[in-house]
């Protein structure tokens, strides 16, 4: 009977020593979408999914935490109260309106997240015609000239670190962007590159302007073509 109490209490005090030691400084790394406190709010409700067995545990295991825009993430302990965890989010380059939320879509036009909110520095790309849209499958624009075209743009001003609140493709494929109080008329996907890199060395005299930039005109044989600036 001694040796049961025994036992019983070696247990017990085992699982009140786990259940005590808890994670109480977590570092967050590769999170835009989300702050530090939200990410915390979100992983660490309460205080059982703040104990570290617990946590080491779910660092072996491959879970689909099924956040918006995240793509995974990996939990390192650290120590018997620290934990480093790292964001990986998904891979996103514009979004479209579809009936009630926005279809967010990643380089290779694959929709990879939906909702209603609309996410700081993703442009919203207009004058598409689709179809239904299904997540995790591709766009389905019927013009396929029209979806390399919007490929080609988002990720070339990606690659430019140029953010715009909206781009438009006409029926005739001529394209604008929307910045602040300017548009951005680009024409037709002709030199990409050339144009987007002229709007990035003009934007700093004319950003806090309101008007239309004309880059169609754009020639990368001539070194002294000149733009157009139409105030409003």
């Amino acid at each position: 009977m001694k040796k049961l109490y025994v036992v019983f209490f070696s247990i017990a005090f085992i699982m009140v020593f786990i259940y005590s030691v808890r994670l109480t400084k977590i570092n967050f790394g590769g999170n835009t979408r989300y702050s530090d406190e939200e990410m915390e709010k979100i992983l660490f409700p309460n205080d059982f999914t703040k104990i570290t067995l617990y946590n080491f545990i779910r660092s072996k295991l491959k879970k689909d935490y099924n956040i918006p825009f995240i793509q995974d993430i990996d939990i390192y302990v650290t120590g018997l109260n620290s934990a480093d965890i790292i964001v990986y989010e998904k891979s996103i380059v514009g979004c479209v309106r579809y009936m009630s939320s926005y279809m967010y879509f990643d380089k290779d036009g694959i929709v990879v997240e939906s909702s209603n909110k609309l996410l700081e520095g993703i442009p919203i790309i207009d004058g598409l015609d689709f179809g239904r849209i299904v997540l995790y499958e591709k766009l389905p624009i019927s013009n396929e000239n029209v979806f390399n075209e919007m490929l080609d743009i988002t990720q070339v001003l990606v690659g430019y670190g140029i953010t715009v609140d909206r781009i438009t493709i006409s029926s005739d494929n001529n394209i604008t962007l929307y910045m602040d109080n300017i548009e951005v008329y680009l024409g037709d996907s002709s030199e990409l590159n050339g144009k987007i890199n002229e709007l990035k060395d003009i934007w700093g005299k004319i950003k806090d302007l309101s008007g239309i930039l004309y880059l169609d005109n754009y020639n990368p044989i001539r070194d002294d073509t000149t733009y157009t600036f139409r105030k409003r």
